[in-house]
């Protein structure tokens, strides 16, 4: 099995982290890099496999080199680093100083681990942001992961925005590298940010929880709301610890009250059509040279938090009315389908405790 040979601070809780900064099945790939959480933390490793003459490595040696952080979002500027270090551990094994000298320069005060989550200000969270996202935010690099994520999932990116607004416990399988799975992990939680103020403090956070394991499986039944990814195929048949599974580009769901949301309406076309003519302005600007600073990332973050802003606007507005009554114009004022959005929108009123009526009429069978 998998071992941890080094770390700094010696005195510090790694239960289970070799299993976690080494993706199940990376024995078939040559290099990766990972995203998980440990405790209140989030880690970044970064993989490497190279052939060894050597019956007692069995002809491969493989290392994970990781760091372990509050946040996770500033953990990707040190992924050059980590990519030249774990080379360096498979060439030459047992030389930390180049990893003591890092340590030394950039420890700071982790989080007491006997700490409850809501003692602390969340770091896993985007903070509130309005028109320019600042580059500490992103967990990549500028290039960017959000375009990626709408060209891989298509369309289906509406049906995970609700999936994710709802707060469901969302699980991504893929077999190995596992690195770009935990880039459509973030991606899936931007769908869900919200810049207004006050709105359902007892609603759960949605937790990135990146990559996954079986060791994992104790710490999941608890949760009731997260993204994850996983490289075991085994999950599929753990039901009890997903509402949504994600196969490829497969969204699936084993509840049937949620079964209706997989099916992406009219208005969801008109939002997609939407976030495509606004990328196209984008990248137009950005050859005629009026704009280098606006970011696709900041374009998809900035379009989904603003839909979601309409939408509880539109909700808080209405529950503070004399009749509270939100009919089928209101669902189009959010951009919403009255009818193909009935069962997202009764499923959202419930999980932020709106207090309103919903008066849009379900079509007669003919």
């Amino acid at each position: 099995g998998n071992m941890v040979e080094w770390c700094l601070p010696q005195d510090i809780d790694l239960e289970g982290v070799e299993f976690k900064s080494m993706a199940s099945g990376s024995h078939k790939i040559q290099s990766d890099f990972i995203y998980f959480r440990k405790g209140l933390c989030f880690g970044l490793a970064c993989f490497a496999n190279m052939p060894v003459e050597s019956e007692l490595e069995r002809g491969a040696r493989m290392k994970s080199v990781g760091i372990l952080s509050p946040s996770y979002t500033l953990l990707y500027r040190y992924m050059h680093f980590l990519e030249n270090q774990v080379r360096h551990q498979l060439e030459m094994p047992g030389h930390y100083s180049h990893l003591e000298a890092f340590y030394d320069d950039k420890k700071g005060v982790l989080p007491d681990s006997k700490g409850t989550p809501s003692s602390q200000q969340p770091v896993h969270w985007l903070p509130s942001i309005h028109r320019y996202m600042y580059p500490e935010m992103k967990i990549t690099h500028p290039a960017g992961c959000m375009s990626q994520f709408i060209k891989f999932f298509g369309e289906q990116i509406l049906v995970l925005w609700k999936f994710a607004l709802l707060r469901k416990r969302i699980l991504i399988f893929s077999p190995p590298p596992v690195g770009v799975v935990c880039y459509r992990v973030y991606c899936c939680c931007c769908l869900a940010n919200v810049s207004l103020p006050g709105l359902g403090g007892t609603v759960p956070e949605s937790k990135p929880f990146f990559y996954v394991n079986v060791a994992d499986i104790e710490m999941l039944e608890t949760e009731v709301s997260y993204v994850a990814c996983t490289t075991e195929k085994i999950f599929e048949q753990k039901r009890d610890l997903y509402d949504v599974y994600v196969d490829n580009q497969n969204v699936k769901t084993h509840h049937e009250h949620l079964q209706p949301l997989l099916k992406i309406n009219s208005a969801d076309k008109e939002k997609y059509r939407r976030l495509n003519d606004q990328r196209q302005m984008l990248m137009y600007s950005q050859e005629v040279g009026e704009d280098c600073s606006s970011c696709e990332e900041d374009l998809f973050i900035l379009f989904f938090m603003e839909q979601n802003n309409r939408i509880f606007q539109t909700l808080m507005e209405v529950s503070a009315s004399q009749d509270k009554t939100l009919t089928a114009d209101h669902a189009r004022g959010m951009g919403l389908d009255p009818q193909g959005d009935r069962s997202f929108l009764m499923d959202l009123l419930e999980v932020y405790g709106i207090d309103v009526m919903l008066v849009i009429d379900n079509p007669c069978c003919t």
